[in-house]
């Protein structure tokens, strides 16, 4: 089966997917400094061997991202998508779990931030909506720096069910809400455990927060309403990973 080709930028995202045995680069775009810190910087492998290279200047590179607010750093690579991971099949195989699930949650910057963080602090997977996941988004790529290429991500058509599914499998839920009762440090989160993070502006919706178990909250000043979503996944990704 062909799968469709789309462009990604930064350093980090496109020297993560060269050094990913399971994802195909078709061709890489190249500034010459690019070129030598790439070398510089793997002296033990050779990244580009096999590899469609082509050399450009700053500004043909700059034709990449005209439309996105973001810079390339001299690296652009065009990849296949990866093999979907199975949500059902990984679960079989691991006694302890943390997932997130994003619900409704639209900005690639987010997403990518959100999955660099979860890398960074050992959550196992993310759970996403298939048709609200902006799977080619240049800019989640470089928000990720690379960790699209590590973390699981699991694509399901419904949300709802989808929780409905895992509580049956004695998942706990636990929704993160501003006005929850209840503060995150009251939980030590063993065994299965499932994160759901709402909108930015309108947080999760009503029917999917009647799945959750509990809703809780990251304990801070009152005189600071919220937080954004990927600073609070941040703190409590941190959280869960000094736990264990």
């Amino acid at each position: 089966m062909n799968k469709s080709s789309f462009f990604i930028v930064g350093k980090h995202a496109v020297i993560a997917a060269l050094k990913n045995s399971k994802r195909k680069v078709l061709r890489v775009f190249l500034t010459e400094e690019a070129k030598k810190i790439i070398h510089r910087e793997n002296q033990k492998r050779n990244l580009l061997k096999d590899v469609k290279v082509y050399f450009k200047s700053k500004k043909e590179m700059d034709n990449y991202i005209k439309k996105d607010e973001i810079t390339h750093q001299g690296y652009v690579a065009e990849i296949e998508h990866l093999d979907y991971s199975d949500l059902k099949e990984f679960i079989k195989s691991k006694q302890k779990i943390n997932l997130v699930c994003l619900d409704n949650v639209n900005d690639p910057r987010n997403i990518g931030s959100i999955i660099r963080s979860a890398s960074a602090f050992g959550i196992d997977g993310i759970i996403v909506k298939d048709r609200h996941f902006p799977s080619e988004s240049k800019l989640m790529y470089k928000s990720a720096s690379g960790c699209m290429e590590i973390l699981n991500i699991f694509q399901v058509s419904n949300i709802n069910s989808t929780l409905k599914n895992l509580k049956n499998k004695n998942f706990w839920i636990y929704a993160l809400d501003v006005n929850a009762k209840e503060n995150m440090n009251k939980f030590n989160f063993e065994e299965k455990n499932i994160f759901v993070f709402g909108s930015e502006g309108k947080g999760i919706k009503q029917h999917t927060s009647k799945y959750a178990d509990f809703k809780i909250k990251i304990n801070m000043k009152s005189e600071v309403e919220s937080l954004n979503i990927s600073n609070s996944a941040s703190i409590l990704f941190h959280y869960i990973n000094n736990l264990n």
